[in-house]
């Protein structure tokens, strides 16, 4: 009997209009996006999700590439997406194991991991890679790559990602394409945040 008016934007917009990591990230994804024709987006972890805080995606291409949309302040959950291994690989060892056991793994694709063996090697793959590509984890037909926008001081802030269709750019291209791209811009941002 209830919904959400329109009124409840306030609080996202107060939240994108004066927090300054969105604003310090939205030029670079711009960028990457106008020179690969890719859509790319910048979360942060919020307990057992990630949440888009800025995105990019390709002028006249269509806006989404996953069915649940790529807009800002939407939330996903982190298991399954690169964004949220990248983020949860960062965590101190005792955060992660409590977080681990604190979290359901729902099962979204027949790909998608929920024993939390394979998923605590999966991230510790993404903490020594330092970045992480899933395939069809959270979507089927959908493969991400993410890498994490550390501060000065080597904090994991946020992670950086480019979301793509298999029929676009298979996931070894989009390894060999973006990875290096998603790793530039996290140097260049490095001093930013």
């Amino acid at each position: 009997y209830f919904w959400l008016a329109p009124k409840v934007l306030r609080f996202s917009g107060s939240y994108l209009a004066s927090a300054r990591l969105p604003r310090v990230l939205q030029p670079t994804l711009n960028r990457l996006a106008a020179q690969t024709q890719q859509s790319f987006s910048a979360v942060v972890l919020d307990g057992s999700e990630v949440v888009i805080v800025a995105r990019s995606g390709v002028y006249g291409a269509p806006s989404r590439v996953l069915a649940y949309g790529l807009h800002l302040g939407a939330r996903l959950p982190a298991h399954p997406t690169s964004t949220g291994r990248v983020l949860l690989a960062a965590l101190p060892a005792a955060e992660l194991t409590a977080w681990l056991k604190g979290c359901t793994l729902q099962r979204l694709t027949p790909h998608t991991l929920t024993q939390v063996g394979p998923l605590r090697q999966v991230i510790a793959k993404a903490r020594r890679d330092d970045w992480c590509l899933a395939v069809e984890e959270h979507e089927l037909g959908v493969h991400a790559l993410a890498v994490p926008l550390r501060n000065l001081q080597g904090r994991t802030m946020a992670a950086l990602n480019v979301v793509a269709a298999p029929k676009q750019i298979d996931a070894q291209g989009l390894q060999r394409d973006m990875l290096p791209l998603l790793q530039d811009a996290a140097r260049e941002l490095r001093g930013l945040l």
